[in-house]
């Protein structure tokens, strides 16, 4: 059978032909076409019809998040952005997940070889092909204020797993005459709502009975964004956050989160307090943990090995919260590839936390991390992405 077609967009010739050259160690890709430019690059999906597509996304006369919205719009395929790691660089790629791209790689440099590219671009195009052919819902811009949906106001059993293909790493993909191309979700709208003025004060900052902790990987920025923003000013309990991103990429992230969100959210840093109001996000390259001193609550950051090949990684993060019974904790796993996160939850569970939340499989970008809380007994509650805020808000103690 005919490889899958990929579509190579960078505008240094160089990079194209290292880009090129790693694609093809692996038989079941080919470059069908390479273009220098965004204008290029939508001539080139017109004509060539890729099944996937790497996008630089800094191009002279159409850059490559201009060239992303019109893939979106014109004939959505699966993006993987290639970003360097400057400030711009990493805001700018946050900008592209949540406009649709499907995933990102660093570029090759002086500190990420050819081959660690090579190995992220093939596992991500693996992943990109072998994904569902079904949208996802569309990130919303922060609403006035959120109310728990009728279908959210008490736990439910999860939902039976489907028997549908999960990417995993180290996956072959399927002939191409035996499933079909898949599409990506639908596009972020352009245009950013305006991050309102002031957040309203909440009265009890620092001391709270409850805490949210929540674990994502491939799709996690777009279902950060619509999670983050759905949740209301006066939400009593922080939120601790662990997206699997490289260094510097975090805080990119956690300052474009918070530009959208009626919480404040910050890039977490090392003996931070914990408080109401706040949602940290692990800082790529390093370990988050939750921690106590003097009856207070801290961030306590590491450098220890990865966990299910990530650092930070869910796991570590949940296994933090079972020295700490006196919580109501709350747990959350969202779209990504891999099984991160499935088993520190599932002894949070065994311990008789109240809540634990898997993304449903219709509105994951990849099933596979929510798919694995839910085979192995982790997942309580089984719900689609827009309504696991208004979810929270109904079980998280409002001390009425």
């Amino acid at each position: 059978m005919a490889p899958y077609r990929v579509l190579v967009v960078d505008d240094s010739a160089f990079m194209r032909k290292i880009i090129c050259d790693l694609i093809e160690q692996d038989k079941q890709f080919t470059v069908a076409a390479t273009a220098k430019t965004g204008a290029e690059a939508l001539l080139a999906l017109q004509q060539h019809k890729p099944d996937v597509i790497t996008m630089d996304l800094e191009m002279p006369e159409m850059n490559g998040l201009e060239a992303l919205q019109q893939i979106m719009k014109t004939r959505p395929t699966p993006v993987i952005m290639l970003s360097g790691i400057s400030e711009d660089g990493t805001r700018e790629t946050i900008k592209a997940l949540q406009l649709g791209a499907f995933d990102f790689i660093r570029k090759p440099s002086t500190t990420v070889s050819a081959q660690e590219v090579g190995h992220s671009l093939l596992e991500k195009m693996t992943a990109a092909v072998l994904t569902a052919s079904k949208p996802s819902s569309p990130v919303r811009p922060p609403a006035k204020s959120v109310e728990p949906s009728e279908r959210a106001r008490g736990v439910k059993p999860a939902r039976p797993v489907p028997a549908s293909r999960t990417p995993k790493q180290g996956d072959k993909i399927a002939p191409r005459g035996q499933q079909s191309r898949p599409s990506v979700p639908e596009p972020v709208p352009a245009k950013a709502p305006i991050k309102p003025p002031a957040r309203p004060a909440v009265s009890f900052v620092g001391e709270f009975s409850d805490i949210v902790a929540v674990g994502t990987s491939t799709g996690g920025p777009r279902a950060l964004h619509q999670l983050i923003a759905d949740l209301p000013a006066n939400f009593p309990a922080p939120v601790l956050v662990v997206q699997h991103m490289p260094p510097k990429f975090t805080r990119s992230l956690a300052q474009r989160l918070d530009s959208f969100s009626k919480l404040h959210v910050v890039e977490a840093e090392q003996g931070q307090q914990v408080k109401v109001g706040t949602v940290y996000v692990a800082p790529g390259g390093y370990h988050m943990q939750l921690s106590e001193r003097g009856g207070q609550f801290y961030i306590q950051l590491s450098e220890d090995p990865p966990r299910n090949g990530h650092r930070p990684s869910v796991d570590v993060l949940f296994e933090s919260l079972l020295a700490y019974p006196k919580l109501r904790r709350h747990t959350v796993i969202m779209t990504g590839m891999g099984s991160d996160g499935a088993k520190a939850m599932k002894q949070l569970v065994d311990q008789g936390i109240p809540t634990a939340v898997a993304e449903a499989e219709e509105t994951c970008v990849v099933f596979g991390m929510p798919r694995s809380a839910i085979e192995s007994g982790a997942a309580r509650t089984v719900l689609p992405l827009q309504e696991i805020a208004g979810f929270l808000v109904s079980v998280v103690d409002r001390r009425a």
